[in-house]
């Protein structure tokens, strides 16, 4: 929603600077500083560090897909041995067109298909290795996964990314550093000739020993150059230079995500030099906060992606057919992904027909369902009073926003009567740049002001969920800033609530603790094997329990209206022995 269609009270503390005003120097990716900047010198930079176009409309596609495929699939393995022979790859009812369609429906705008993984078995029909869909029965030998996904992305509007494993155990040159380089590129080039438009092209950087015990060593600048001269629009992530891993692969980013980092991108020797001086990496917990910028020579933007698979696998295995993530558990990892400054990267593998699995259709379905009944009612578009905030026009065609200079900044929104709402959904205008780093929302109930909620970083997009209100007045209040913040959305939605039944730890200590995917619910639980009530006891801390015992727990919302299932668990003195059932 765009602030032209929001209207705010009067006395609105808000400062406003107009297109008039002397435009800031933007530092386009990339800002080093000259030695002995002061700190706060170096965050006024940080402030006005801008993505690409490449990366600005990546970071807009909010849900991306992954499709792993290859003869994994058909042997039931992660990570093939690179010996597998190719008469194993039959996919008898493979149907992109399926594959795409499922994904365009629940929201997904970019696929990403493994074209080749670790084992090196091609999914095209390469001139490189015989070790490729040409040597499979499928289609007889002529079949071409990566030509089918292609023209159905061409057919739904979907955009088109290729994976290519840089590590190869079929290859009998990997090891030896030049020549696998060379066939590398040679592989990376027919993905960039001979398919379209590449959007997205993804290195994971697994390196394992040569058949030869060599250690492999990649020519990053040799497969960087060769993007840019026949893909220059694609995005190179994960050991790339314009986007970057979260760091882990559970599907949650973190709560202060900076796509302004001090982690240096991609793998060319010198990035990594400046990562291991810092100390740093993909997985650091901190990569954008004062207290890094104050380290730091230079500063990048690179933002996040964050992978996880609807299973819990990334290849398809028949005996996970019932283990497809909840819809409580996917739409959790959303407020966590793209709610959280990220772009959420979804994995769903297809089955040994090159189908994907009704059970992972009919939870996409679910979830896209969902996020349409969340954002259906956005309580701000009523927002009614007799003043319209002052917006400055950005480009003629990329909206407004609001440019607050003087901090904290507040302002109140006056809603269209008494309305409910659980969710805030808040973006920054990072054409400019990511400043806010704290934020709070608060409602006017019961004649005062509370608050709702309190945050770190915006950038992108945060999403933040929390117990239901109901009020006619809130107020949006930017704490702490870069330079000054630019406010481009405001949103405020009721979400459905989720149930989904208690999970029931118990650590090595013997202290056991009740969580649950549902957001802010009741959990009672019992001890002496009775049914959890809502009169039980609530949980509110971890509690100990190292001689055993059973334990009862079940989980409410909706102010007790609905309950979830009871889940038991029982433990004996072994330590982490659980039996636990529904």
């Amino acid at each position: 929603m765009k602030f032209n269609k929001l209207l705010v009270i009067a006395g609105i503390c808000l400062f406003i600077f107009f297109s008039c005003a002397k435009k800031e120097k933007l530092f386009v990716k990339k800002v080093s500083f000259e030695p002995g900047a002061t700190l706060e010198e170096k965050v006024r930079m940080a402030a006005h560090v801008v993505p690409t176009k490449q990366q600005l409309d990546w970071q807009k596609l909010e849900m991306t897909a992954f499709i792993h495929f290859t003869v994994n699939t058909f042997t039931n393995m992660e990570w093939g041995h690179g010996d597998e022979s190719p008469d194993i790859f039959n996919p008898t009812e493979l149907d992109a067109r399926q594959w795409v369609k499922t994904l365009k429906d629940a929201g997904l705008k970019l696929v990403i298909l493994t074209c080749k993984h670790h084992d090196g078995f091609c999914l095209w029909p390469t001139k490189t290795t015989d070790h490729s869909v040409a040597a499979s029965p499928w289609k007889n030998g002529k079949g071409d996964v990566v030509k089918e996904l292609r023209d159905a992305c061409n057919e739904f509007g979907m955009k088109f990314g290729i994976y290519l494993s840089p590590w190869d155990r079929n290859a009998q040159c990997y090891g030896d550093s030049p020549k696998y380089n060379q066939f590398f590129v040679e592989q990376l080039t027919e993905l960039l000739t001979g398919y379209g438009k590449v959007d997205e092209v993804w290195f994971d950087g697994a390196n394992g020993e040569g058949p030869n015990g060599k250690k492999q060593e990649y020519d990053w600048n040799l497969y960087y150059n060769t993007i840019k001269k026949f893909q220059p629009d694609a995005v190179v992530a994960i050991v790339g230079e314009d986007v970057r891993w979260v760091g882990t692969e559970s599907g949650y980013g973190r709560e202060s995500e900076w796509s302004v980092t001090a982690l240096a991108p991609g793998g060319r020797p010198e990035m990594r030099q400046i990562n291991s001086d810092l100390g740093i990496g993909a997985t650091t917990k901190d990569l954008g906060s004062r207290r890094m910028i104050d380290k730091t020579q230079q500063l990048f933007w690179y933002p996040a992606e964050v992978d996880v698979s609807i299973r819990p696998g990334w290849f398809y295995h028949k005996n996970q057919d019932n283990q497809v993530k909840s819809l409580a558990k996917l739409i959790d990892i959303y407020f966590n992904s793209v709610g959280r400054n990220a772009v959420l990267l979804l994995n769903i593998p297809p089955d040994t027909r090159g189908l994907i699995h009704v059970n992972d259709v009919a939870r996409l379905k679910e979830f896209r369902a969902y996020l349409d009944e969340m954002m259906d009612e956005d309580v701000v578009l009523q927002a009614n009073a007799s003043i319209k905030p002052a917006e400055k026009s950005v480009d003629g065609n990329e909206g407004t926003y609001w440019e607050i200079k003087k901090l904290p900044a507040s302002s109140e929104f006056s809603l269209s009567g008494s309305k409910r709402f659980n969710v805030l959904s808040i973006q920054e205008y990072i054409k400019e740049g990511q400043r806010v780093e704290k934020f709070k929302l608060e409602a006017f109930v019961d004649g005062r002001w509370k608050e709702l909620i309190t945050s770190t970083t915006i950038g992108y997009k945060k999403m933040l969920r929390f117990n239901a209100v109901k009020t006619d007045k809130v107020r949006l209040t930017i704490l702490e800033a870069r330079d000054g913040a630019l406010i481009s959305n405001f949103n405020l939605y009721e979400a459905p609530e989720l149930l989904s039944g208690p999970i029931i730890q118990r650590n090595k200590e013997g202290i056991v603790s009740l969580t649950t995917e549902t957001p802010h619910p009741i959990i009672t639980y019992t001890l002496d094997g009775t049914e959890p009530t809502k009169g039980s006891k609530r949980f509110e801390a971890a509690f100990d329990l190292p001689k055993g015992g059973e334990v009862k727990a079940k989980a409410f919302v909706d102010n007790f209206a609905e309950a979830s299932a009871t889940v038991h668990v029982t433990y004996d003195l072994q330590e982490n022995s659980t039996f636990s059932s529904l």
